[in-house]
């Protein structure tokens, strides 16, 4: 027997059974694939959340500084936002390494400490990564006196 359904005009048509919709790949779209992040990008989050703290001049030793300088004025290159940045990233946890040089006058605990804050909260909030540490190295204190490390410029243009 045929289910038939009436048409305003009388007819008799028949009813066709109609499907269930399903969801296809079942379960949580978070658990079908995976996500990679490269150590240069929690590098360069970690570099510009470390810029951000009050009382960090610089990033890096004195010769990477030195050379990122000369870098920096070469057309076309770009300032190194992962100078003095080192990280080692797994799957779910990120370790970071960074050198850094504070101002005259600061305090170096509050500052590594501010820095260590910042550098985790950003790491951890736009990568989702759980940071296991921040290693800080002070290489350096920038006086006010001193000038900052500028090559002197090139000869000839």
């Amino acid at each position: 027997m045929t289910d038939t359904t009436t048409t305003p005009e009388g007819e008799h048509e028949p009813q066709v059974p109609t499907r269930k919709t399903t969801r296809r790949g079942g379960g949580d779209p978070a658990t079908r694939g995976r996500t990679t992040i490269a150590d240069g990008v929690v590098e360069k989050i970690a570099g510009l959340a470390a810029r951000d703290v009050v009382g960090v001049h610089a990033m890096g030793s004195g010769l990477a500084r030195t050379f990122g300088a000369v870098r920096d004025r070469v057309p076309g290159g770009s300032k190194s936002v992962t100078r003095g940045v080192k990280a080692e990233v797994g799957e779910v946890q990120t370790a970071l390494d960074l050198e850094i040089v504070v101002d005259y006058g600061v305090s170096i605990a509050d500052v590594a400490h501010a820095v260590r804050e910042n550098v985790i909260a950003s790491v951890e909030r736009m990568t989702g990564l759980e940071v296991v540490e921040v290693n800080i190295a002070v290489s350096d204190v920038k006086l006010p006196e001193e000038e900052d490390e500028e090559p002197e410029p090139p000869r000839i243009q």
